[in-house]
């Protein structure tokens, strides 16, 4: 999990010292032959940049053949990060932000847990580098543009919800009222029937509104056609004529 890491522990100042790299690589299914996305390809330039840092490689870990789309699908990058966490090694370094992080939001987190840790991040192709001054401040970027991300997708998610509901839908979920029962009513209203007098026909017969409990009003009556109206404008259907 990379969020809500307790506090780090005190390191010892490794100023003067060795930092202690672990690179990481991974492929998705059917990516292996992709040029630069190769473990083979990834390994080489990893090592190499650990060589060039003057660092020591404690061990180089992959997730091979997995899919990204879930953090905790990736094995050998969960046990890193502990290792990390319990000081066995003070960098993670790797090749793309994809091979770590499936999102800015993941990738945000993933930052968040080694700055509470006491470790630091490199990704090649991003330019995060959090040895560094300028590798911190691209990290506060990255940080914003996450948050950013989920303000967005909860818009969209209340935009959603609020059709959803113009539709008599719940979120995630089939139509309160059956099919038949949005229609019957569309129906009676198209034949030119009050609200009052359709509200009261399903009263009468002991139709169950959408909550299952409480009567019809003309005011639910109203909703419903409503719903039906935005379903047959949205699926291109002119609305009938009354009689």
């Amino acid at each position: 999990m990379l969020g809500g890491v307790p506090a780090a522990r005190r390191r010892p100042n490794r100023a003067a010292e060795l930092l202690r790299a672990i690179t990481y690589g991974r492929v998705s299914t059917g990516r292996q032959a992709a040029s630069g996305l190769s473990l083979d390809d990834q390994e080489e330039t990893l090592a190499g940049v650990v060589e060039a840092r003057g660092w020591v490689h404690v061990d180089h870990v992959t997730d091979p053949g997995l899919s990204g789309r879930k953090m905790t699908n990736r094995r050998r990058l969960m046990e890193a990060l502990d290792r990390l966490d319990r000081g066995e090694a003070d960098v993670l370094v790797a090749a793309k932000v994809d091979r770590v992080a499936r999102s800015t939001t993941d990738f945000a987190k993933l930052l968040d847990r080694a700055e509470k840790r006491g470790w630091k991040v490199v990704v090649l192709d991003v330019d995060v580098d959090t040895t560094t001054a300028a590798g911190r401040l691209v990290v506060e970027v990255v940080s914003a543009a996450a948050s950013f991300e989920s303000r967005r997708i909860g818009e969209r998610a209340k935009a959603v919800h609020a059709v959803r509901r113009a539709q008599g839908k719940r979120a995630g979920q089939p139509p309160l009222l059956p099919e038949k029962v949005r229609r019957r009513i569309a129906r009676d209203g198209a034949k030119g029937q009050t609200m009052a007098a359709v509200a009261r026909k399903l009263n009468e017969e002991g139709v169950a509104t959408a909550s299952g409990n409480g009567s019809w009003h003309p005011s639910t009556v109203a909703h419903v056609l409503r719903s039906v109206a935005l379903d047959d404008e949205l699926a291109g259907v002119r609305p009938r004529r009354r009689a």
